[in-house]
């Protein structure tokens, strides 16, 4: 789970802030550090904002200003970021405008090049208020559609002992919190989660590492209190697990790369009131089809205590596909991707909280840059949300469908 956690955090820092093409330019400052600040003006149409069955169409403005650093030394590097967004619906509840904000930071620092022996460090950090207008894939899988704060922090430490054997070890904390207001909504659960793991590998050849890793986790939940009002609070806010996988992974062709593991995942919800366990993966590919063509899959299964119910645990599987082709000299850039999610109730404390919930994206988007400071860009956005019957008081599916068009202006 620790590889697919880093890929997600890698390639999708946040809705907005993707939108920022790596294009030539920027302040230099001397001959290591860029700067390129950006901002964009963009309108959206939302065809159900409330992600109900009957759910209203509203329309809104965003403006979304940022900074984003990259300083590039000879063994270590360093990008960094920062934005803000403000929200403003049109003819709507205006008390919904939000502010988003955030900043991250990687670092990488490497004395081994081209695989050969020697270290490799790499830091992330992350922190970003989001309101729930987020984007429709669940900012990249975390939280559901609320105003939350989200918080990572994770760090990998690599040895290349030779050109066949390495291994790392690999910790990471990450902290989401709810706006719990009982005068707008019902209650939903945040937490602290921890990692720590392994990893070991071995290069048959070029094109395929043998790897091994084990990680151990714990939740502390804000599950101490029953916030729904059903019943005295009887579940600990303390849950841990462990995983053990295996397979393989580097390069099938100089433009295919690739990771598959695979093995078992132990969770015990909520300091042992029921052991949850099963098989679990892990998955991540991209091929550069082209100069101009590239592709990635990724997926991935774990276990997590509900967001959503009181004294519930799910499973969650989710995979994601996605493809980009660069026209017109690089200045026409066109994106789609479509990603699933299902969550399966593992463990409930009430019978009506036992469902499973199917999630289904969909995204196009173009992006056509007019000069070095000028971008316009637009996007389609599709969601459908199926619940299973055993849900019981009443139909919560829903379809949803959003578009955005906008410009942006970057130095």
């Amino acid at each position: 789970m620790k590889r697919a956690i880093f890929v997600l955090f890698a390639v999708g820092v946040s809705a907005v802030q993707a939108e920022v093409l790596d294009r030539p330019g920027g302040l230099k400052i001397g001959q290591r550090m860029t700067l390129r600040p950006y901002v964009s003006l963009d309108y959206t149409y939302d065809s159900n904002n409330d992600q109900q069955k009957d759910g209203t169409a509203v329309s809104s403005w965003a403006v979304n200003p940022g900074l984003n650093l990259t300083y590039n030394a000879e063994t270590w590097n360093l990008t960094a970021g920062v934005f803000y967004r403000y929200l403003a619906y049109n003819k709507y509840v205006r008390s919904l405008n939000e502010n988003n904000y955030g900043e991250n930071v990687t670092f990488n620092w490497s004395s081994s090049q081209g695989g050969t022996k020697g270290w490799s460090l790499m830091l992330t950090e992350r922190y970003q208020k989001i309101c729930e207008d987020d984007d429709l894939t669940r900012n990249n899988g975390y939280g559901l559609w609320r105003d939350r704060q989200e918080f990572n922090v994770g760090a990998v430490l690599q040895r290349r002992f030779n050109d066949r054997f390495h291994g790392d070890i690999n910790a990471s904390y990450y902290y989401l919190d709810y706006d719990n207001d009982p005068r707008r909504y019902a209650a939903l659960y945040g937490w602290d989660r921890w990692t720590v793991g392994v990893e070991a590998g071995y290069a048959m050849s070029k094109w395929m590492d043998l790897l091994v890793a084990g990680s151990y986790q714990g939740y502390t939940q804000d599950n101490g209190n029953d916030l729904t009002g059903y019943g005295k609070s009887r579940y600990s806010d303390d849950s841990k697990g462990w995983t053990v996988h295996g397979g393989f992974g580097s390069y099938f062709t100089e433009r295919i790369s690739y990771r598959v593991m695979t093995g078992w995942s132990q969770f015990e919800y909520s300091d042992g009131a029921d052991d949850i366990n099963g098989w679990t993966y892990s998955v991540s590919g991209n091929w550069k089809m082209s100069d101009t063509w590239n592709m990635m899959l990724l997926a991935t299964s774990y276990y997590q205590p509900s967001e959503r119910e009181y004294g519930c645990a799910n499973r969650v599987d989710s995979i994601s596909w996605g493809i980009g082709h660069s026209m017109i000299r690089g200045k026409l850039r066109a994106k789609f991707d479509i990603a699933y999610r299902r969550e399966t109730r593992e463990y409930s404390s009430q019978g009506t909280w036992d469902y499973d919930e199917d999630i289904l994206s969909t995204r196009f988007g173009l992006d056509y840059t007019i000069n070095r400071f000028l971008a316009v860009y637009g996007r389609l956005e599709y969601q459908g949300c199926w619940f299973s019957d055993d849900v019981g008081y009443y139909d919560r599916d829903y379809n949803r469908l959003r578009g955005t068009i906008g410009f942006r202006l970057t130095y």
